[in-house]
């Protein structure tokens, strides 16, 4: 399934402002976060275990278990951001 990835405050100054990911199906958000670890460089040391992230679906607050449909918009962010 293809999904739009959105990144936002420091993860975006790292990986930019977004990109179109495919996983295969059925998939959570977590499992996307760990697909995208999985490429390594910037998006393992951005996206990696031991750092605190937030996400989003369909512009919702979610936890990792979440579960995603072909299409979905998933955003992930620090916990805290600028204003």
């Amino acid at each position: 399934m293809k999904l739009t990835v959105r990144y936002f405050a420091s993860l975006r100054e790292a990986l930019g402002p977004s990109e179109v990911v495919e996983v295969p199906p059925p998939a959570t958000v977590g499992v996307l976060r760990d697909h995208l670890v999985a490429r390594g460089g910037r998006h393992a040391e951005a996206l990696a275990r031991g750092r605190a992230v937030r996400c989003a679906l369909n512009r919702a607050m979610v936890d990792e278990s979440a579960a995603l449909d072909d299409g979905a918009e998933v955003a992930f962010f620090p916990p805290v951001t600028g204003g």
